[in-house]
């Protein structure tokens, strides 16, 4: 049956397999009889021509393996599965052919990452073999693509929890910068990268090894004494060797130790421009922390030249309007819901910060205050920031 507008098509006798097998050959009766023979076996699908092979490829399919001709008019194969390296790279290619040349196989293995080489005539229990290997090798990366996932959120999660625990100024902060960080690298037109996301999440998570009266001196604008200064300036340096030693965040450590340095030094090391965008949403929110007002403190950053990168500092102004999208919400702590952000902390009636300014609130910060509530007595109502509802 027709798959696409195109020529792709899907056998659909025999068991459905979750995972999918495209062949891509120029000659229509090729196709067909790799269809027939492995129809029962494989969850195939085909191709005619490396052109309609791509579009196949950038469709909703997902294809655990991808077998190509070498032979192609427009495109040979090894060109062909370079390009599906590109599109899909967990997907396992092959290379077939008459031509059993060791060059042309060499070539197909360097460019294409080939993970099989078969030669024409191919019999049933030969290709059935390789796509066979080739579907245990799909499973095997994606399974350990996943494990990583699933390594890497548990860590961020448990650092960013431990964060919360220990530091609530710290975290509401690094929730303030990340929503920050997000606007300023959209009004100046620069992709915003989960390791940009991730970087201004844990950007204080070094803050965890600082008195928490250093934290709240900063925080009120008061005179850090040198040695308080020194403890300060420290945070990012201890917060990129938490992160460096986990898997696939070396990135997101580097930008975190390089978030106090001044564009001037940072552009001449190389460094990453998210580092230059962490600075000025670190600064700006300590400045605004300070009761400042965003005009007032884009002026007073702007005085020190050389410090700032002039490109994200014009974008700063737009960066910085209030979303219009939100709305201000007075609610009890029984009416909090995820999503809601904080306006302001939430206290107990000692003075106890609970959560801080700015915390986006998640299942995690519910159950908090659940459990907060049942030791102190919460300051209500509390101030939350909630997306506007469409009108009707």
């Amino acid at each position: 049956m027709s798959q696409t507008q195109s020529t792709a098509r899907h056998e659909d006798g025999g068991p459905r397999l979750p995972q999918k097998v495209l062949f891509v050959d120029d000659e229509s009766a090729i196709l067909d009889s790799f269809r027939i023979m492995l129809r029962r076996r494989f969850d195939v699908y085909t191709a005619v021509g490396p052109q309609e092979g791509l579009k196949v490829i950038q469709g909703p399919e997902k294809f655990a393996v991808v077998i190509s001709d070498l032979k192609m008019p427009g495109m040979d194969g090894i060109t062909f599965l370079s390009r599906v390296r590109e599109l899909a790279p967990d997907t396992v290619r092959m290379m077939l052919t008459g031509f059993a040349d060791v060059e042309v196989a060499m070539s197909a293995v360097n460019k294409g990452q080939v993970f099989r080489f078969l030669t024409k005539p191919c019999d049933q229990e030969t290709i059935s073999g390789a796509i066979t290997a080739g579907l245990e090798q799909y499973r095997l990366v994606t399974a350990e693509k996943e494990l990583l996932r699933g390594t890497l959120r548990g860590s961020i999660q448990v650092l960013t929890e431990a964060l919360s625990l220990a530091n609530p100024e710290a975290y509401g902060r690094a929730n303030r910068i990340k929503a920050l960080t997000r606007r300023l690298a959209k009004a100046a037109g620069i992709p915003l990268t989960w390791e940009m996301d991730l970087a201004a999440m844990l950007s204080h998570i070094g803050c965890m090894a600082l008195p928490r009266l250093v934290l709240e001196k900063i925080a009120s604008g008061k005179q850090l004494t040198p040695d308080e200064q020194r403890l300060y300036n420290s945070h990012p340096a201890v917060g990129a060797g938490l992160i460096e030693h986990i898997p696939r965040l070396e990135r997101v450590a580097q930008i975190i130790g390089k978030q106090h340095d001044r564009y001037d030094v940072c552009s001449a090391e190389g460094c990453d421009i998210s580092a230059s965008i962490l600075k000025i949403s670190t600064d700006f929110d300590m400045l605004e922390g300070r009761g400042m007002a965003p005009a007032d403190i884009i002026g007073n950053m702007s005085k020190d030249q050389g410090c700032y990168d002039p490109v994200l500092m014009a974008a700063l102004e737009t960066a910085v309007g209030r979303d219009a999208g939100y709305v201000l919400k007075r609610v009890t702590l029984a009416e909090l819901e995820v999503g809601m952000v904080l306006e302001e902390g939430i206290f107990s009636d000692q003075g106890l910060l609970l959560l801080a300014k700015g915390s986006e609130i998640s299942d995690m910060a519910l159950q908090r205050m659940k459990q907060a509530s049942n030791s102190f007595q919460v300051v209500e109502p509390l101030t939350v920031r909630v997306a506007k509802q469409p009108s009707a």
